[in-house]
Formats: structure tokens, sequence, C-alpha cells
């Protein structure tokens, strides 16, 4: 006899679902997600979140073969060759670090710092996804204890890997500069603290697919005209002017009509400085630039027909922006029709759309 059975209802989920996790699956959290990174995409999210340190001038990646114990450096003042410097060691492995993971990366970082093929850093990170376990968070809490663990490994774990030269024996000078190497800068970073951190880059979108947060009110325009809008005004009052066979200096000598338009076209442009900055905050470079290059080719044949003024060029050039069919840029789903009136104003203002073409 099989088993009783009844009906699974799926319907009442199915109708709740999200569209995006019905086409791309359901959200994955970032700190199980950095435990399905390749190595090397976990070296460039950690690159990520240290080049957004204020404490830091450059950061550069060192992995690979021959990176002398040294993955991620991040450097304080670059033109000061003997100034602090911390060093990021990126373990990505399908468990929490143990001391065994790390005795022959301590071993390098004192062999190369005492023959001085670069200076000691500051501070040593070691950086999992996983993080480490309870034995070796001991011992890094007890610089000496991680001394001695050192010393006790290094004939079995490390002299014969640090170099492809030959074996490196822990003796004479070597020993005694491990002996008094200061071993309270090697330390781990929690991998739930650089996740917080990387949420703050610009980064974080792209490297853990969470989407964009929401963003801020746009700010209303300033009363007085800021000279960052300096060309984009002067073509709206030549619009203004050709509209009327007029010669139009100044907003104020504007009809009430023409002054309402001037005021959303201000509005507009300050929402999509608004959302040049979000880009900026939240997505690598290029991703407003690129919005901006689609709707300039969206609607330049637009503003480049026949009109019978600059006003209805301009006009028809901002509400075609409002219709385009963009599909491919990253800052889908926080463009507003504002925003593409905006940039169409922004365009004006870097001269890439003319509302009256010289004749």
């Amino acid at each position: 006899m099989k088993p009783s059975t009844r009906a699974i209802a799926v319907k009442a989920v199915l109708g709740a679902a999200d569209p995006i996790e019905i086409r791309s699956g359901p959200a994955i959290p970032p700190i199980e997600r950095v435990k399905i990174f390749s190595a090397s995409q976990w070296e460039e999210c950690v690159d990520e979140w240290a080049s957004s340190l204020p404490g830091y001038k450059l950061v550069e990646r060192a992995g690979g073969s021959g990176d002398m114990g040294c993955d991620v450096i991040a450097t304080v003042d670059p033109a000061d060759l003997d100034g602090p410097w911390d060093n990021y060691q990126c373990k990505h492995y399908d468990h929490a670090l143990a001391p065994s993971d790390i005795w022959l990366e301590l071993a390098k970082l004192c062999y190369y710092t005492r023959i001085g093929a670069y200076s000691t850093p500051r501070a040593y990170f070691f950086v999992a996804p996983r993080g480490v376990g309870t034995k070796l968070m001991r011992l890094l809490k007890n610089p000496e204890e991680l001394r001695a663990g050192l010393i006790a490994n290094w004939a079995d774990k490390c002299a014969a890997y640090i170099t492809k030269s030959g074996a490196v024996p822990l003796e004479s000078a070597l020993l005694a500069y491990v002996q008094t190497f200061d071993f309270s800068r090697v330390r781990h970073l929690p991998p739930l603290k650089l996740i917080e951190q990387h949420r703050l880059t610009p980064f974080f979108a792209v490297r853990f697919g969470l989407g964009l947060p929401e963003r801020a009110p746009s700010p209303q325009p300033p009363v007085e005209i800021a000279s960052s809008e300096s060309r984009y005004v002067a073509q709206l009052l030549e619009a203004y002017s050709d509209n009327q066979k007029a010669t139009y200096a100044a907003p104020d000598a504007l009809a009430p009509a023409h002054q309402r338009h001037f005021q959303r076209a201000r509005e507009s442009f300050y929402c999509a400085e608004a959302l040049r900055s979000f880009s900026r905050d939240t997505l690598p470079p290029g991703a407003f630039d690129n919005l901006r290059d689609q709707i300039h080719d969206g609607v330049i044949d637009t503003a480049e027909a026949e009109h019978a003024c600059g006003l209805t060029r301009l006009n028809a050039t901002v509400e075609h922006a409002t219709k385009l069919d963009i599909t491919s840029s990253a800052l889908l789903g926080r463009v507003e029709p504002k925003d593409r009136r905006g940039i169409c104003h922004q365009l004006a203002n870097d001269d890439r759309l003319t509302w009256v073409p010289t004749r």
C-alpha cells in the first residue's frame, strides 16, 4: 500500500512570489554568497572593501604566485616608501580558518620582512568568508602562543614552502627575528564586518546582486541659479525668446507660464543631478554616463528634426525621453520620468543638445 497523500496548495505561494525571484531565484544572503565566490572573486571583494576605507590612499592586489604572502595591500601614503601599510591575506576555504592554515603565511611574513623584501606591515589581517575557528581565534588573541606555534610548526609546515629556491630553516638570525617579531599586529577581519562596510561602497549591488537601495527624495533647486546651471539656463532663455520672438536675459522677465516651465526644468535638472550622485554612491563608475548616453542616442533625432521654434524642440525632446524603452541600464528601477527630463537639460548644459540651433 502506498503512503497516504494530500494535495499541496502552491497557488497562494506562487501568487505572492516576487517576479525577480521567479526569474533569478531567491536572493542569497551576502554572508552565504561569499562562501560560493571563487578565490579570485573573494580577493576582488576584499579589494573593493579596502578601497572604500578613508585611511588608505592606495589599495593594490598582489595575489598569485610570488606574492610573498601579500594579497591586498592597503597603503596609507604611497609617496612614503617606508610609511605604514596593512596587508589583508585572503583565504577562501571551505572551513573556518584553523592554525594549520596560517603557519606558512606567517613564516613568509617573517622571512620576507627579515630579508627586506618589504617593510613590516602595520597590521596583518586574515580575511576568510567563513571566519576563523575557535583555536585560531584564541591564538590571535595571544601573540606569544602564536609565536610558539609558528616556531613549533616551522620545520614541518613552512621551511620547504617559503621560497622555490630551497628550504628556509629557522635558525640563527632568522630565529632571533621570529623570537622578537611583534605578533600582536596579526589579526583577523570578521566577514560580517567586511560585508556591512562593503554595503556602503559603489560595488555592493553588483557584487551581491540584491538590487539598489531606495533613493532619497530629490532636493529642490536653490533660489539662486548656480554657476553649474549656466549653460542649460541660457539655452532655456533662448528657447523662450525664440518662441516669443523676443529677448529674455533673465528668468524674471518671462511670462508666468514660461516661469512655471522654467521652474519645472530646474527641478528636473536637480533630480537628475541627485540620480548622478545616487549612481556614484551605489554603482561602479560609468553607470550614470551609460544611462545618459542611451537617452542622448534616443532623443537626438527628435532634437535635430524640424520644429516651429526652440521651445517646441525642447518640449518634444524631453517628452520623447520619458517614453524611451531603456532596458540595459544598471539604474533601472530607480529612474523617474523627471530624471529623464533632467538628463536632457544636463545634455543641454554640456551642449550635447541644442534648443535653438545656429542658422
